[in-house]
């Protein structure tokens, strides 16, 4: 699932238009810039649970977004702990996994195509600058259907792993990965290229 996997579901999250769902995810991930405290960091995870269950998302499906983030989140965490406090170092990785939260509510409760539409729409005015909006949607299409794709990929390499016994080996892990990941992206250019798209 992750990132990218639209989830249809008769919820008033579905209903909000994507450009304004682009506009508030802007918006909430600057205002989770200014949470320090505790507090803010409880009515943050607070206000997110809501909005899931607004979006009448199951914890499962809320938990898959994050659950890429936790190996990275701990290791920034570790990090935090030795150089700053602990409340420092726990708001600082709540924000991280609480943007991505938001982040794949976003995709979950909206067809790709309608946010790729909005983001043409938000950057039609800069044509005159000789963007083009059309071609900056379809990278960031890419981008959030390429996030699933690299998580699976994770996935298989760590479960074969596992079957062989090597949990411990980062080298058996990041091997792997990357041919795979590059296997990915080749294929991906090989069907760009296809379709006249590989300027």
């Amino acid at each position: 699932m992750l990132i990218g996997a639209y989830i249809a579901r008769p919820s008033p999250l579905h209903r909000v238009p994507a450009g304004a769902k682009l506009i508030l995810l802007a918006v909430a991930c600057a205002a989770l810039l200014a949470v320090r405290t505790p507090a803010g960091v409880g009515a943050s995870v607070l206000a997110v649970v809501v909005l899931y269950a607004f979006g009448r998302l199951r914890p499962g499906e809320a938990w898959t977004q994050v659950r890429p983030l936790r190996w990275f989140v701990l290791v920034i965490l570790v990090v935090q702990l030795l150089i700053t406090d602990w409340v420092t170092a726990v708001s600082l990785t709540s924000r991280i996994v609480l943007a991505v939260a938001l982040a794949g509510l976003v995709t979950l409760t909206t067809r790709t195509s309608e946010l790729m539409a909005a983001i043409e729409r938000g950057l039609s005015p800069l044509r005159r600058f000789g963007v083009d909006p059309a071609r900056v949607s379809l990278v960031m299409s890419l981008a959030i259907r390429s996030v699933p794709v690299v998580a699976g990929i994770a996935q298989r390499v760590r479960d074969a792993q596992r079957a062989r016994g090597q949990e411990r080996s980062i080298r058996a892990f990041a091997v792997p990965l990357v041919v795979g990941v590059l296997r990915y992206a080749d294929t991906l250019g090989e069907a760009l290229h296809a379709r006249g798209m590989d300027d």
